[in-house]
């Protein structure tokens, strides 16, 4: 489990909020109480507000009154689990964006989490970084938040989310919607390391079996666009996947 005490998993992400300047909304359901501790810190070092329940029947009242923007639900919980804790949360609230913990070899708890209608799942233990990402991006698409910046920034190159433009330097880029997607994702990710599992998981949404060539053809083509005629931003670290970083001076 990662260490939530680090301000710099929030320092790349824009901060959210409602249009009216009152805080984002998150619900944490977990029966282990320390992690929907860790959890509910993380979220709100981001400045949400967060309340937590330890069981499903507590979770559905709690969203009730609490009225959130967004869900974490563990799957695996005695009694009402966090799928049919869903179900019944989404009956007054439809429209709510979940993200399931699931357990890391429990394949079929991601599957039936998002035949459920989960949006995203995040597999145990995981890093409050990935977490963070994970639920602002649920909840910049849902709409529900007026964030201060619709901008990525990572060296000279910048990105607006909001109007997907894309500029190194000040001059403009082009890119099909896949490459947007990926260069979105190593922006949101500058400096780390993301193997080509993760970038398939984060950007195609689904299991390519193992077909990782399709990350290597795009990686080559947004190079063209990002990297040719320039110092190199994208890196290709050999056995571990790509990074993003500045170019150096």
């Amino acid at each position: 489990m990662a260490d939530a005490s680090h301000h710099s998993m929030t320092d790349n992400l824009p901060r959210l909020a409602h249009p009216d300047g009152s805080p984002i909304r998150a619900l944490v359901v977990d029966d282990e109480t320390s992690l929907a501790e860790l959890v509910s810190m993380g979220l709100r070092m981001a400045g949400w507000s967060v309340t937590t329940a330890s069981d499903g029947l507590t979770a559905v009242s709690a969203a009730r009154d609490f009225r959130p923007d967004v869900l974490v639900l563990d799957v695996m919980m005695p009694g009402v689990d966090g799928i049919e804790a869903l179900k019944k949360i989404r009956t007054f609230a439809p429209n709510v964006p979940a993200l399931f913990l699931t357990a890391k070899d429990a394949v079929q708890d991601r599957i039936s989490g998002l035949s459920a209608g989960g949006d995203d799942y995040v597999t145990k233990p995981f890093s409050m970084e990935e977490l963070m990402l994970r639920l602002h991006r649920l909840v910049q698409r849902s709409g529900v938040a007026a964030s201060d910046s619709a901008e990525l920034v990572v060296g000279d190159l910048v990105m607006n989310v909001d109007t997907r433009e894309v500029t190194r330097g000040g001059e403009d880029i082009a890119l099909t919607s896949t490459q947007w997607e990926l260069l979105r994702y190593l922006m949101e990710n500058p400096r780390r390391v993301v193997s080509k599992s993760q970038i398939l998981d984060n950007v195609w949404k689904y299991d390519f079996g193992g077909q990782a060539n399709i990350v290597e053809l795009c990686i080559s083509y947004l190079r063209k666009k990002i990297d040719v005629g320039r110092p190199a931003m994208i890196h290709t670290i050999r056995g571990a996947g790509y990074v993003l970083k500045p170019a150096a001076p």
